[in-house]
């Protein structure tokens, strides 16, 4: 089995024996949620300055919240509103798989960077969705990758919904409050 960095490399190449080895290994929950932290760390620091303390650790505690909420959604619309005859997924591989997306996150760090931070982080963020397409093709065991861009399409959409209408207003809250 391959380590937290061979994997977060495999990850990062979008190579479907790592997502197969992360899928079949139970202990890879551990590792899934370290990058998931990692990346989430990574993003705290490059954007301390423009985003604060208190913001930066909300949007940590999201980050893992909304990986558990987009694996389960992968899981759920992928399994029983649109499978194939060979889709078998349960939330813990469908969790494990989709926490290694989390893998280019850690160059967020780079959003340090005056002026170009965001531009990367967008970037970065597009890689993630690309490889994310990917994991979700191979945790569901999809034939092809159309089926599996449809299913993150959907619960991207339902994520950004719960996001910005029910955890954006707490984290704001309580960076307002924070003030006080």
């Amino acid at each position: 089995m391959g380590s937290l960095p061979e994997r977060m490399v495999g990850a990062m190449k979008a190579d479907v024996k790592t997502f197969q080895e992360i899928e079949a290994d139970p202990n890879a929950l551990g590792q899934a949620i370290t990058v998931i932290v990692l990346a989430g760390l990574a993003g705290l620091i490059g954007n301390i300055f423009r985003a604060g303390l208190m913001v930066g650790i909300f949007t940590l505690l999201i980050s893992l919240v909304g990986y558990a909420l987009f694996a389960f959604l992968i899981v759920i619309i992928g399994t029983k509103i649109m499978p194939e005859p060979s889709t078998k997924a349960d939330f813990q591989e469908g969790f494990r798989v989709l926490g290694f997306t989390a893998s280019p996150g850690v160059f967020n760090v780079l959003a340090i960077i005056p002026f170009l931070g965001p531009f990367l982080s967008f970037l970065i963020a597009i890689w993630m969705l690309v490889i994310a397409v990917i994991a979700t093709r191979e945790v569901l065991d999809y034939s092809n990758t159309g089926r599996a861009v449809i299913v993150c399409i959907i619960a991207m959409l339902i994520y950004w919904i719960v996001t910005f209408v029910i955890l954006m207003p707490l984290v704001l809250g309580a960076a307002f409050l924070s003030n006080y």
